[in-house]
C-alpha cells in the first residue's frame, strides 16, 4: 500500500511493512501527577529521515525524547526504536541511539579533542579508532582548528557542535537532537543547520526544535504538537498547502488612514495594518479592487505582492496563536 502524503491532524496513515521504520510510538503518554506532558501520541518516523517535532516550550517535546531514549517511562502506551520495544528492551536501544541534550553535556575544562576521546573510551575505542573517529567528527562539525582549545573558551553555537560530535561517536542508527540551536544567535544558528544538514541521509535523525524557521529548513517530515498532541504532520509544503485555501497580499503603502483600513475590514475581513502598509487575507483577493479603493482614500501605494503561507501560519490556523520563542 502506498503511503498516503495528505497532511494528517493527529495519526498518520502509514506503509504495512513496518520495517520502513526507525521509530514508531504507540498512543504513547506520560502523566507527571495531574498534568499529561504527552496525551496519547502516534508517529512513525522513516528510517534514514530527518524528523522534526515543532512546538512551543512546554508542548512534550523533550518528554517525547526523554521516553524514546529510555530514560522515562511512559504512563501509558509504547514505542519502538529499531524494532526494539522501549519498555522491555531498553538496554538494546540504548546500543544503537545517542543523544545530543538541550544542556550542552561537555567538559569545559578538557579541549575538543579529549572531550571526544573521552566518549570514545567510554565506547572502548581503540587508540586508532580514537584518533580516526575524532579527526572524522571534529571536520565534519568545523572544529578542526580549534581542537586543542579548552571547551569553555568556545562559542555556544561551538559547544553545541561539539555536544553533537560526542553523541555521534558511538556511529548511532538513531540520533536525537534535543533543541540543538536553543539559545544562539540567527548567525550562530545557520552555522549549525548546516552541519545538521551534512548528516541528512546518514543517519535517523530526531530532531526537536520551537523555531519554525529550523523546522522548515532541516526536516523531511514536521510534526507540530502542542500540549502533548500532536496536531498536523507532513512535509513543510505539505503542511503549508494545507492552509493554501487563503491567499495573502501584502501592500506597502503610504497616508493609510484609518478609515481605509476600516473599509478594507469591511471588503476582507482578514485584512490587518502591519509596519508601512496593510496584509490582506481571503479566498478571493482583487488587485483592481484594493488599488481603487486604497487611492481613493488617499493613499499611495508603493508596492504590493503575494505572500506564501508560513509554518507560522499553519500553528496559527491550528491554534489561534502564534509559535513564538
Amino acid at each position: 500500500m502506498k503511503e498516503s502524503t495528505k497532511v494528517n491532524k493527529g495519526n498518520m496513515s502509514c506503509p504495512t511493512n513496518e520495517n520502513d521504520f526507525a521509530i514508531q510510538t504507540f498512543a504513547i503518554t506520560k502523566k507527571f501527577g495531574n498534568l499529561t506532558a504527552v496525551d496519547g501520541v502516534d508517529l512513525s518516523i522513516k528510517s534514514g529521515e530527518m524528523f522534526s517535532l515543532l512546538g512551543p516550550n512546554g508542548a512534550g517535546k523533550t518528554t517525547t525524547i526523554k521516553m524514546l531514549c529510555c530514560l522515562l517511562k511512559p504512563t501509558a502506551g509504547t514505542a519502538t526504536v529499531m524494532g526494539h520495544d522501549i519498555q522491555k528492551e531498553p538496554l538494546a536501544i540504548k546500543e544503537i541511539i545517542d543523544v545530543s541534550p538541550q544542556e550542552t553535556a561537555i567538559a569545559g575544562h578538557l579541549n575538543a579533542w579529549e572531550n571526544l576521546a573521552l566518549i570514545c573510551g567510554i565506547y572502548g575505542l581503540s587508540k586508532e579508532e580514537t584518533r580516526k573517529r575524532s579527526e572524522e567528527l571534529l571536520e565534519l562539525m568545523g572544529l578542526t582548528k580549534r581542537a586543542k582549545e579548552q571547551a569553555r573558551k568556545f562559542s555556544g553555537g561551538m559547544q553545541r557542535r561539539l555536544s553533537i560530535a560526542m553523541a555521534l561517536i558511538s556511529d548511532p542508527q538513531v540520533l536525537f537532537l534535543d533543541e540543538p540551536t536553543l539559545g544562539l544567535d540567527p548567525q550562530a544558528r545557520r552555522s549549525m543547520w548546516e552541519r545538521i544538514e551534512d548528516l541528512k541521509g546518514k543517519k535517523t535523525i530526531l530532531l526537536t526544535t520551537h523555531y519554525l524557521e529550523e523546522a522548515d529548513a532541516l526536516a523531511d517530515r514536521i510534526a507540530i504538537i502542542d500540549k502533548g498532541k500532536i496536531i498536523a504532520l507532513g512535509t513543510p509544503q505539505e503542511l503549508k498547502n494545507s492552509i493554501s485555501d487563503k491567499r495573502t497580499m501584502v501592500v506597502k503603502a503610504r497616508n493609510l488612514t484609518p478609515d481605509s483600513i476600516d473599509g478594507l475590514k469591511k471588503m476582507y475581513p482578514e485584512a490587518k495594518k502591519i509596519e508601512g502598509g496593510v496584509e490582506i487575507r481571503a479566498n478571493e483577493l482583487s488587485f483592481d479592487k484594493i488599488v481603487d479603493f486604497l487611492r481613493s482614500k488617499g493613499a499611495t501605494i508603493e508596492s504590493m505582492s503575494m505572500k506564501e503561507p508560513s509554518l507560522d501560519d499553519v500553528f496559527l490556523q491550528l491554534t489561534g496563536k502564534e509559535l513564538r520563542e
